[in-house]
């Protein structure tokens, strides 16, 4: 479990195959581990990854080839700046708002303007997710915790202040860039719970789930 407050920027210092899976190596220098061991969970810009290696500058985890291809991980090179959070105590401040470090989607940056010495930033967010983002609700992109300012369709807005900016990888963000994005999971369970004793039956493919899904004809 993460708040989505990042601690430290990392670098990655490579992405190599073993076999069919991969093993990322993260520069943590700026990261305080010493409270880290092997087998504990660290969110890499939103996903949460185990601790397979481990010393006092650097990580690594292995990451499933599932994990490539539906997060933002797969672009990832040696040199690319990434966001860390370790998995919070029972203890920690929560700081954010409930995160798992389970991505859902991944989001493009189509936008990006300064309002005073805030940067307002629009993302374009998977068709599927957005009756998830709602105005003034929580979403974490690339493990940061934001609030949304407004929704327009699949797309969102949100700010960045100068905080943020300079604690995270977001005040690198260019225009095309991909974004990891994890929308709020008490919405996910709202939608779950208002389906009621349906919610243990299959799905029927008929006219009507095609119509409330997107397919209409």
């Amino acid at each position: 479990m993460f708040t989505g407050i990042i601690e430290a920027i990392g670098i990655v210092q490579s992405l190599s195959k073993i076999q069919d899976e991969w093993r990322l190596k993260i520069d943590c220098a700026q990261l305080d581990t010493s409270d880290v061991k092997l087998g504990d969970s660290i969110a890499v810009s939103g996903c949460c990854l185990t601790v397979v290696e481990l010393d006092r500058k650097c990580f690594g985890a292995d990451v499933s080839s599932e994990t490539i291809r539906c997060t933002a991980l797969g672009q990832v090179t040696s040199g690319t700046v990434v966001n860390l959070e370790k998995a919070m105590l029972a203890t920690s401040r929560f700081g954010g708002h409930i995160v798992s470090g389970h991505v859902d989607g991944v989001g493009t940056l189509v936008s990006s303007d300064p309002e005073g010495q805030s940067i307002r930033l629009v993302f374009e967010a998977p068709n599927e997710l957005c009756k998830y983002i709602a105005a003034k609700g929580s979403i974490c992109v690339d493990g940061t915790s934001l609030t949304i300012n407004k929704v327009n369709g699949s797309q969102f807005s949100i700010n960045i202040i100068p905080h943020t900016q300079t604690e995270t990888i977001i005040g690198s963000y260019e225009i095309g860039n991909r974004v990891n994005l994890e929308v709020d999971i008490v919405a996910r369970y709202l939608e779950r719970l208002t389906q009621g004793d349906k919610a243990g039956q299959p799905a029927l493919l008929d006219r009507e789930y095609l119509k409330a899904n997107g397919f209409d004809y």
